[in-house]
């Protein structure tokens, strides 16, 4: 089987009924997601590159980008690329990076006409400057949009994110900019990369793996979490609902009774 599903295919509602089962009311903000199985999905497609598996990827971010902006979601972001995956091979590495170009590039036009906003966390420095520069004109060129805001982490980690962080709030107690009694949860929170997007209602893992992957540590605290056995080139607008059916079905207490 090239998909796996939490139920058979045959049995699964259509996507009109689906749809139909979505509170328009009660749609989390900010969706989160960690992007995983394409290499799995390559595999059990037959090739032997990696990279197959990378390339269906790209078409169902499409799809969930394009999904999103329908539903009426305000925020998603897409762990694109974790610190951690530095480490790959040399050949992997350039070809997701000349993926994720060639995707930058090719969407422009989408992102324009759908008003979606682009921008992107991590240590966008650790980016090879031909990656860099199409990454830098994209958010200049969609900065003005006021639909989805699409967030991609890029060489992204959460450990590396807390840390710089602390490095700003040293620099700003220094500086008299900040006291002792100044620095709250909240107060933490406005140095991280990106606070205006608030933290996710939802967390979605594709591909059944039940770990956060240094992943939005601190923003996830109280953020519910969905796993499915999808893979995620295989991800598309009926996978996304029945998440967000799931979600809608959990009472959120953050802490209380």
């Amino acid at each position: 089987m090239s998909k796996q599903k939490l139920q058979p295919e045959q049995n699964r509602p259509t996507l009109a009924q689906l749809q139909e089962q979505i509170d328009p009311a009660r749609l989390p903000r900010h969706v989160a997601i960690i992007m995983d199985g394409n290499g799995r999905w390559a595999k059990l497609h037959g090739f032997k590159d990696r990279i197959h598996g990378h390339r269906a990827g790209v078409k169902a971010v499409r799809h969930v980008v394009t999904a999103c902006g329908e539903l009426g979601i305000r925020v998603l972001t897409l762990y694109a690329f974790s610190k951690e995956n530095w480490n790959r091979s040399k050949r992997e590495i350039t070809a997701l990076m000349a993926l994720l170009r060639h995707y930058l590039r090719g969407q422009l036009p989408e992102l324009q006409k759908k008003n979606v906003r682009f921008v992107a966390s991590g240590s966008l420095d650790d980016l090879p400057p031909a990656t860099r520069r199409v990454l830098d004109d994209i958010i200049a060129k969609t900065a003005k949009n006021t639909g989805l805001v699409l967030n991609m982490a890029l060489s992204y980690g959460s450990r590396t994110e807390i840390v710089d962080a602390t490095k700003k709030i040293l620099r700003d107690f220094q500086a008299a900019r900040i006291t002792e009694q100044d620095l709250t949860p909240e107060r933490f929170a406005t140095y991280l990369y990106h606070p205006e997007l608030g933290n996710p209602d939802l967390l979605i893992r594709t591909s059944g793996e039940m770990r956060i992957s240094n992943f939005l540590l601190w923003q996830i605290a109280y953020t519910e979490i969905y796993v499915t056995k999808t893979l995620w080139p295989d991800f598309r607008k009926a996978d996304l609902i029945e998440a967000l059916i799931a979600y809608q079905k959990r009472e959120r207490r953050f802490g209380k009774v």
